[in-house]
């Protein structure tokens, strides 16, 4: 227990490194050489977790750290309710796309999972109602990606955190977001006095959607309307759910992030969250540190294999997001393990989370941005908020905390 306390006090110290007048930037910006790096930005979905999972602390500096990471994202929306891919924490100007000139999608969803978490744990009101038409807004521009009303949202490539990774259409972990974010929408729309049916209703499809699409078996192939169903009957029974699924194929790789979060967000039930936990211990996901976020990785010549992974060698096999280690989501791996009441597990998680988290490329203690998926080596960028924040939510969690954001439903089992 030395080793973990002293990382949540580290930890912390990491998060007040990233404070700064606009809300939390990506990484600290006194340790990051690049001077032309966007790190050194307020990022919608970096500070939305990092706000999200610091909250619990009630660290005053923090917590208002994280209501200013909101109003810069939420005031730099656009007329139809596009949020920024990040602001720039200095100069203050908004990007709206990423690489290739894609806009993220994953951003937007996790501001309203982190606003709503925000009212709900400071009890301030007037935030959500001042904000709610601009987040109402972002809530209609999400639901324009579904394109085609059948209840899931398209997605385009390389437009969330995967930013270079092949996935798209209906992709596992945006469609995971889209439920969560209409559940707590639903929380914001109750406390300004706003029906909430449709969106509760909304929320019920996609869950019954996901459960039905990406986890398939012989029996919910056969009442697939899909292209592509003959294809599926040759998965069998998968243990956990499918990274994504097109018109015209699916891949049956296991994005671990997107089942973790799948689990703790309420949309798998106990039984299968048993069944991708007892899946992932057999492939060893946690070493040799918490997690791996894509198992297998992509080799070379493989179908979901492209060029663009050359690019600085970024995305070589068990490198960056593929296959590689990210102490973010290895916090939320702890998480998982608690919520399956295994705390034994969860402990020695933590512990080697921890470890990870002090080995740093140049001093201990960096909380790196991610690591090898093979060596365990830290890479990435040093003093990461969302490394950071996400081992402080572990180690209350583990501690019996239990406001971090809620792990929960909210709504009863769908039909």
């Amino acid at each position: 227990m030395h080793l973990i306390d002293e990382a949540f006090q580290r930890a912390q110290d990491v998060l007040r490194m990233n404070v700064t007048p606009r809300g939390f930037s990506a990484c600290s910006i006194q340790h990051d050489v690049d001077a032309l790096s966007n790190y050194r930005s307020v990022w919608a979905r970096d500070a939305a977790m990092t706000a999200m999972w610091s909250l619990p602390l009630g660290d005053a500096e923090l917590t208002e750290c994280a209501r200013r990471s909101f109003e810069t994202i939420l005031t730099a929306q656009t007329p139809d309710g596009l949020l920024p891919n990040y602001v720039d924490a200095v100069t203050g100007k908004p990007e709206y796309a990423g690489i290739g000139n894609i806009a993220g999608i994953d951003g937007p969803m996790w501001i309203v999972m982190a606003v709503w978490n925000y009212v709900k744990l400071t009890g301030d009101h007037a935030f959500a109602k001042k904000h709610f038409d601009r987040l109402h807004r972002t809530m209609k521009w999400l639901s324009a990606h579904d394109s085609n009303n059948c209840g899931l949202i398209e997605v385009p490539e390389a437009s969330d955190w995967m930013d270079l990774f092949p996935r798209s259409y209906n992709v596992l972990y945006d469609e995971v977001l889209w439920y969560r974010a209409n559940i707590d929408f639903v929380g914001l729309r109750q406390m300004v006095g706003r029906s909430p049916d449709r969106y509760i209703e909304r929320a019920r499809r996609v869950r019954r959607l996901i459960n039905k699409q990406f986890w398939p078996t012989p029996e919910t192939v056969r009442e697939s309307v899909e292209s592509f169903a003959d294809t599926q009957f040759t998965l069998g029974r998968t243990r956990y759910l499918i990274t994504q699924i097109t018109p015209f194929g699916f891949s049956w790789r296991c994005d671990v992030f997107a089942n973790i979060i799948a689990s703790l967000y309420g949309l798998l039930d106990p039984k299968r969250s048993e069944i991708v936990w007892r899946f992932l211990r057999q492939i060893a996901i946690d070493q040799p540190f918490p997690v791996r976020v894509i198992y297998p990785s992509v080799r070379p010549g493989e179908p979901d294999w492209r060029d663009y992974f050359l690019v600085n060698l970024q995305n070589l096999p068990d490198h960056y997001h593929n296959g590689g280690i990210w102490p973010f989501v290895g916090g939320l791996w702890v998480r998982f393990l608690m919520r399956l009441n295994k705390r034994a597990d969860a402990e020695t998680a933590l512990n080697r989370l921890a470890e990870l988290c002090r080995d740093g490329m140049e001093r201990p203690w960096e909380f790196n941005e991610w690591a090898h998926g093979r060596t365990g080596r830290p890479m990435g960028k040093a003093y990461q908020a969302w490394s950071a924040a996400s081992f402080v939510a572990a180690y209350l969690r583990f501690q019996g905390n239990t406001s971090i954001e809620v792990e929960d439903n909210g709504l009863p089992d769908p039909p």
